[in-house]
């Protein structure tokens, strides 16, 4: 089991720095549109060991990260102090804040390995790729229509569909059009509504939509309705998965009673949001004891941020890893700051 409060450094020195990078093509979600991303990097250093450097990204989603706070930057800072100070992680301190903690374990990590490999594993070593899917963002029916037929193009065979930002027919129609053109067994189908249906309305789309070969759905109502998604994960014809609705559900007892209320057939797991490689591990453990699915998806993070999710994927999961994960988002940025990552055909691929 990995465990990273084992990890104790004298010594310890970190500095915290904002970086903005823009999007390539706006990218449009249920909350909005995003055109520009805010990270902020923590570098790790040990005086003893100024050849070696520890880059971690806190990263938190706007309007959605439980951690999206008006005095981050401060917050972050006072807790990097702390972390000198003990030369560690402290779990009660960082519950509140999850992309906080991913940061500061990617740092401490990469300092203790002297580099960006922090997982010792066949794709870590340029010996295997990670099947991802293919997304596809909201936007305009004929825009959504063209990324659909782009990513099929690339070679993507699992493609996943973000929906809820125009109106539900024309969705409709365009996974009718994928599946007219591609069966189940050419083309693995995942949708994300972000919480985009009401309860009133969500069992009738969802019975629309289970007609051409849906393997989920994520989030079809938004968080916080737990009784309502029970229901629906009952009366589904497509499986669900819960996204948002893990966000700011932190403890293990919490944990522990959603997975219980709720029964979602898969959760979909993003270190940022979710308590960092110590959070995401506690949610697979406890869904894995239940018959739950998971994977694990990229929060729209530079390549810092993506090498290291990519990383525990294949760590968590092992390899091959047989389900696509949500690892493409390498590719948004016009200065993403460059790392050994490349996507060929519908594989992510570490190259060392």
């Amino acid at each position: 089991m990995f465990i990273i409060n084992g990890l104790i450094m004298n010594k310890l020195e970190l500095t915290v720095a904002e970086r903005i990078f823009h999007f390539k093509q706006p990218a449009g979600t249920s909350r909005g549109i995003y055109l520009t991303r805010r990270s902020w990097m923590v570098e790790a250093k040990n005086p003893d060991m100024p050849q070696r450097v520890g880059i971690g990204e806190c990263a938190p989603l706007p309007k959605l990260s439980c951690d999206d706070l008006d005095d981050y930057e401060g917050i972050l800072k006072n807790i990097c102090r702390h972390v000198e100070e003990e030369g560690r992680l402290d779990d009660d301190l960082l519950l509140p804040y999850p992309s906080m903690r991913f940061g500061l374990e990617m740092a401490l990590m990469r300092l203790e390995a002297g580099g960006d490999v922090i997982f010792d594993t066949p794709f870590s070593k340029g010996e295997m790729g990670i099947p991802i899917n293919g997304l596809v963002w909201m936007g305009a029916y004929d825009e959504m229509l063209k990324r659909m037929e782009e990513k099929i193009e690339d070679g993507f065979r699992c493609v996943k569909l973000k929906i809820g930002a125009i109106d539900f027919e024309s969705e409709l129609n365009l996974v009718k059009i994928i599946r007219n053109r591609f069966g189940r067994d050419d083309i693995e189908l995942r949708l994300d509504a972000n919480g985009a249906f009401s309860p009133l309305v969500a069992m009738e789309r969802l019975e629309k939509l289970a007609q051409f070969d849906i393997h989920s759905i994520e989030q079809p109502i938004r968080q916080g309705q737990w009784m309502e998604m029970a229901r629906i994960c009952t009366e589904s014809p497509i499986p669900i998965a819960l996204d948002e609705e893990l966000i700011g559900v932190n403890s293990l007892a919490e944990k522990e009673e959603l997975l219980a209320v709720i029964k979602p057939a898969y959760i979909i797991l993003k270190p940022s949001l979710h308590g960092g490689f110590k959070g995401t591990e506690e949610w697979i453990a406890l869904a894995e004891q239940r018959g739950i699915g998971s994977w694990i998806t990229s929060a729209l993070e530079s390549n810092v941020g993506l090498s290291a999710i990519a990383q525990f994927a294949a760590y968590i999961y092992g390899c091959p890893l047989k389900m696509p994960q949500g690892l493409g988002t390498g590719q948004l940025f016009e200065d993403n700051i460059q790392m050994p990552l490349d996507i060929v055909g519908d594989k992510l691929y570490y190259l060392p």
